[in-house]
């Protein structure tokens, strides 16, 4: 099954088009939303981070905690539906989670690859390095993950990216 990686101003269009089980939401920690229709209050995970990708005063930095709760959080996801991950402009954050996702879910599969699908699929996306390197240790992948996010390169400063579906399993 699928996820579909957005922003928050395509979040609504998203839940109703395509009726996702599962809402994992990335944005700071002043930020948070309701649970939307449509998605059972138990399946919306709700994160508190910055996008940042180093420690700031007054912000909150992606911590391993977080990447915990997104691993576990998704071991709950039988991909009967998509798995709908967002933040503000559907970039950084969630981007890094679904990739970090795949990963978890295909962990026989060059990280490399995953990486270049993500960019084929998405030429806005500029992943999280922090929740990448977060996930890439808790993953053991020996830093094939941050590699493969950085051999991929930047998005030329897109600010807001457009949705797409991205597989769970490569």
């Amino acid at each position: 099954m699928t996820m579909i990686v957005c922003g928050l101003a395509d979040l609504p269009r998203v839940i109703s088009a395509r009726r996702p089980s599962h809402l994992v939401t990335l944005l700071d920690p002043t930020t948070m939303i309701p649970t939307p229709e449509g998605v059972a209050a138990d399946r919306h995970l709700q994160l508190g981070v910055n996008d940042i990708n180093q420690p700031a005063e007054g912000m909150t930095a992606p911590q391993e905690g977080l990447v915990m709760r997104l691993l576990d959080f998704a071991a709950s996801w039988d991909e009967s539906a998509p798995m709908v991950v967002h933040c503000w402009a559907g970039v950084s954050r969630s981007t890094a989670s679904a990739f970090t996702l795949a990963c978890a879910r295909s962990p026989e599969t060059d990280e490399a690859a995953i990486a270049r699908t993500l960019r084929s699929l998405a030429p806005h996306a500029y992943p999280n390095r922090r929740i990448v390197a977060l996930a890439d240790d808790m993953l053991g992948r020996g830093g094939r993950m941050v590699d493969a996010i950085e051999a991929i390169g930047g998005n030329g400063y897109v600010s807001l990216g457009a949705p797409f579906d991205f597989a769970a399993r490569h």
